[in-house]
């Protein structure tokens, strides 16, 4: 039996560890905040902190901010304000976002489901457009739903100013803030719980994968969306499962989609081998996590300065250095040899690849209308035809007198290079092609008195302006040999 004063330094023991636990949990010193970029580990059922770094830091999200889209459409649909099967509109507006992009011509119609699986998969900014406008009528009015939304859900760190996340100095969220919205989405919203874990899905004859590189690699990874502007480096939330026991990762801000995939796997190997029970039962939940004010870090100099070897893009997931090692009260030992690239594997596939389509139904006339016709090649050098563009007529060379039987100018008679002057769309002309370069012409023969006749008097140049006589003659077809250079 221990006695009082044993019992009191064990309580105090205790009392320091977890106090030391907490404080692993709580918003790090602004010096350690210079060097670290937000993660955080949350059990999505319950909502305990595992591990926060960071994680009531204003940061960019980028990509991201679909998850509140795919939230605010969610919302929608429950409310029978449309339907998954919905046909909504490419407009001129969500066509003009820039890449990644589905690159659908304004006009195309396609379902709701179907948006969503082309936002979620390809991270495609125009669907996130053409969602926005089918829920809510405008974009301003489903950005409008995206805060009363945040309000609704406590994500007091958050705003949103557009739909896709592309660069806007006012969408702004925290780690916390994201995870309290994935909470939200899986917990309010299960039915659709399969759209954050497609591996990749099929366009016609394509097949586009999705960028986050845990599905299919990290045991148990079920979602959910990556995000990267220069301004916020590669950012991920993940979502994994074992057993019982759901995960959510976040890492924000690292240098390469490499790196935030291998750190996310460690976070989640990490939660999901904690096994301090007494820290479990004190863990605080996110949402007793407090945000941070002031400006998100701008990691563009860091991510895609100059010093960069390669151009940073949300398709990276080769470069960047090994991800530095995490460590928190309460989360499982890995081991020294454990890296985050050492926990993922090529794992058979979760499903084939889900068909997505234009139109009511697959149809593949529709969807090869939906893409922008290809440019009209340029004529090759030399050609005669001309389609569809204005024809500038060129003056004709007069006719030389005839030459003698059995001269070389008989045997071969001169003619004028045939040359086109082509008009493009927009009506202005386009240079003529050059006419191969010919060798000096030899010097006619002299004229007899019996056939001299007077020159015609030479034409002036043709200045600016002047309207040209138009000849028309019928054109030989080239000869093989002609046509096969």
């Amino acid at each position: 039996m221990l006695n009082s004063s044993s019992r009191r330094t064990r309580s105090r023991a205790i009392v320091l560890a977890l106090a030391g636990a907490i404080a692993g949990l709580l918003p790090v010193a602004a010096s350690t905040a210079a060097r670290a970029t937000p993660s955080l580990v949350v059990e999505l059922d319950s909502g305990k902190v595992l591990l926060a770094e960071d994680a009531t830091k204003p940061w960019y999200p980028a990509s991201i901010t679909k998850l509140m889209t795919a939230y605010v459409t969610f919302r929608a649909l429950k409310a029978g304000r449309l339907t998954e099967s919905t046909l909504i509109t490419v407009s001129p507006l969500a066509a003009s976002q820039a890449p990644s992009k589905m690159g659908f011509v304004p006009g195309t119609k396609l379902t709701v489901d179907n948006a969503l699986k082309m936002m979620l998969v390809k991270s495609a900014n125009d669907m996130a457009y053409v969602l926005a406008e089918g829920v809510s009528g405008s974009l301003p009015a489903f950005v409008d739903e995206m805060n009363e939304a945040a309000r609704d859900l406590g994500m007091t760190g958050s705003h949103f100013a557009n739909p896709n996340g592309l660069p806007d100095p006012n969408n702004v969220t925290t780690a916390r803030d994201l995870a309290v919205l994935v909470r939200a989405i899986a917990l309010e919203y299960p039915e659709h719980e399969q759209l954050f874990r497609i591996p990749a899905m099929k366009v016609g004859n394509n097949v586009i994968r999705s960028y986050n590189k845990l599905i299919d690699r990290y045991p148990g990874a079920d979602g959910m969306k990556t995000g990267f502007i220069c301004a916020s480096g590669f950012n991920l939330v993940a979502t994994a499962h074992r057993g019982d026991k759901r995960l959510i990762a976040i890492v924000l801000g690292t240098n390469s989609g490499k790196e935030r995939t291998e750190q996310a796997a460690l976070l989640l190997e990490r939660g999901f081998n904690q096994s301090w029970q007494i820290f479990g039962a004190v863990a605080p939940t996110v949402d007793s996590l407090r945000n941070q004010g002031g400006a998100p870090t701008d990691m563009r100099a860091q991510v895609c300065g100059a010093k960069r070897k390669t151009v940073a893009s949300e398709a990276d997931d080769d470069s960047g250095p090994a991800p530095a090692g995490f460590a928190a009260a309460g989360m499982g030992a890995l081991g020294v040899n454990v890296t985050g690239a050492s926990l993922l594997q090529n794992l058979p596939p979760s499903m084939p690849p889900v068909e997505v389509f234009v139109g009511p139904t697959p149809d593949p006339a529709a969807l090869a209308a939906a893409y922008p016709a290809p440019a009209p090649k340029k004529p090759a050098t030399g050609s005669k035809k001309v389609t569809g563009a204005k024809q500038v007529a060129i003056p004709v060379a007069p006719a030389k007198p005839d030459a003698k039987p059995g001269s070389k100018s008989a045997a071969k008679p001169k003619s004028t290079p045939e040359t086109t002057v082509m008009a493009d769309p927009t009506g202005d002309a386009a240079p003529a092609p050059k006419p191969a370069a010919k060798p000096a012409a030899k010097p006619a023969p002299k004229p007899t008195a019996s056939t001299a006749k007077p020159k015609p008097a030479a034409k002036p140049a043709a200045q600016a302006g002047s309207q040209p006589t138009i000849i028309i003659a019928p054109v030989p077809a080239p000869s093989p040999a002609t046509a096969a250079q």
